[in-house]
């Protein structure tokens, strides 16, 4: 399966783009988060306003909501998300020690219905139609129309891929250790963020897979909580090294091309466990630093260029996300695909 990753459905983003975009939903160069603790997916133009969400905030913890999500990807008109689940004391109504569960990956449209689901809420299991703890998703085109999706499902350490039409399994990988992402990648293979084994692999999408190359250090320093790694088009991969708070270009070599540091900054909580970075069509990196509780575009010199929520201090708003997040996992600006795997489909998302 051969995909393009440099597409960006029809726009080209260069500096400045950003700030020149809309407001309205699905706008390309709107910023799709998820902003964890406040279960809810929010979508917000270049100004911080909140123009679309989805989940009603920390203070309900129903199947009507989104828990504790990890992430979301826009395909076409509708949103592919994660509940994730809460761990305990994380949110005021997931106390100790069993927290609030999810465990539902959901296609979302325009009016906030769900479409589709894989996952039971509130039902923890590897069975069919059972997730445990699934933190990432990635939505895969196929050329018969019947597409898949790509599900980390992180607590039972597997990636499966799962087809939309009857929900069957139909390529899994196992073995992992806490995996936080998949990524299909241009030449065929997958892309893991193999977290707590410290460790990005790439392993062939066959059955059986077969490990083409493990990524497990950069300029010398061995990552430590792999959290997400995408391919860029120059071949090099992006890694997420979320427990040394950095984020490092590196290749097969294990070399370091460029890194940026999100516990420098003036204010940041010493530990801010970035989550996600993507590279931008501009260049520029787009980084979730989840319990710095903001998320921050950064240019290829290091300096920050535009940044969403108050460093290291968690809140909650409606309207402008100058109100506060608490948690921000992911974050992709809409209509660029730079790096990671475009859905590639034609839903508009109003069935």
């Amino acid at each position: 399966m051969k995909l393009s990753l440099l597409v960006t459905i029809g726009v080209i983003l260069c500096t400045g783009a950003i700030a020149n975009a809309g407001h309205g939903f699905n706008r390309h160069g709107n910023i799709l988060i998820t902003d964890q603790f406040n279960n809810r997916v929010i979508e917000i133009d270049p100004a911080g306003n909140i123009v679309w969400h989805f989940g009603n905030g920390p203070n309900d913890v129903s199947a009507n909501s989104i828990i504790g999500t990890n992430d979301a990807e826009r395909v076409g008109g509708l949103t592919l998300m994660a509940g994730t689940g809460a761990p305990g004391g994380t949110e005021p109504l997931c106390p100790p020690p069993n927290g609030c569960v999810d465990n539902r990956v959901l296609l979302v449209n325009h009016h906030r219905h769900i479409v589709w689901q894989y996952g039971t809420f509130g039902v923890t299991g590897s069975g069919f139609n059972q997730l445990n703890v699934p933190v990432q998703n990635t939505y895969l085109s196929q050329e018969n129309g019947d597409n898949h999706v790509l599900i980390t499902d992180q607590g039972n350490a597997r990636i499966i891929e799962v087809r939309r039409s009857d929900k069957a399994i139909v390529w899994q990988y196992d073995g992992l250790n806490n995996p936080n992402s998949a990524e299909l990648l241009e030449n065929g293979h997958i892309l893991i963020a193999d977290e707590n084994n410290n460790q990005a692999l790439e392993v062939t999408h066959t059955i059986p897979s077969t490990i083409v190359h493990t990524y497990t250090q950069a300029g010398g320093v061995a990552f430590s909580g792999v959290a997400f790694a995408s391919r860029l088009p120059n071949g090099r991969t992006l890694i997420t090294d979320s427990n040394n708070s950095r984020i490092v270009e590196t290749d097969e070599t294990g070399a370091d091309f460029w890194h940026f540091f999100t516990n420098v900054r003036p204010g940041s909580n010493p530990m801010p466990l970035p989550t996600r970075a993507v590279r931008l069509a501009n260049g520029d990196t787009l980084i979730s630093d989840q319990f710095n509780h903001q998320v921050i575009r950064v240019d290829s010199s290091g300096n920050i260029v535009a940044s969403y929520g108050n460093i290291n201090q968690p809140g909650f708003g409606t309207q402008n996300v100058s109100q506060g997040m608490n948690g921000p996992y992911s974050a992709y600006v809409i209509g660029d695909y730079t790096g990671i795997t475009p859905p590639f489909d034609d839903e508009d998302g109003d069935d």
